[in-house]
């Protein structure tokens, strides 16, 4: 259990990481070109900020030892940023909302896997 739950967070730190990168990279008008609707650009960036963070906490608390509590925290900050993405992606069709389900659902699962341990590790 324990690696598959790191495969699965090592995966969505780099989705996250990379999806949070893209958002400062790529142009606002560009980004909103893409989606089915127009956000502002100082959203855009706070959600790119929110998924580099989420994206590091999936990883080095739970790497490093220190805090493990934020790693599935940080799963289920990202679980919300996910619904978002669905229900903002869903007028562009049932299609453009699968990857964000997954990631989400993924999420949850990091959430779970993560918390049961801690809480093992404490007995």
């Amino acid at each position: 259990m324990n690696i598959i739950l790191w495969i699965i967070q090592v995966l969505l730190a780099v989705l996250f990481m990379f999806a949070g990168a893209t958002k400062f990279i790529m142009s606002v008008d560009d980004m909103n070109a893409q989606s089915a609707i127009t956000l502002p650009g100082w959203f855009i960036h706070f959600i790119g900020v929110c998924e580099i963070l989420g994206g590091i906490g999936l990883v080095v608390p739970w790497l490093t030892k220190i805090k493990r509590g934020l790693t599935p925290l940080a799963a289920l900050l990202l679980l919300i940023i996910m619904i978002g993405a669905v229900v903002t992606s869903l007028p562009g069709g049932i299609a453009m909302a699968i990857l964000p389900a997954v990631a989400g659902l993924l999420c949850v699962f990091v959430a779970w896997g993560r918390r049961v341990q801690a809480r093992s590790n404490l007995a």
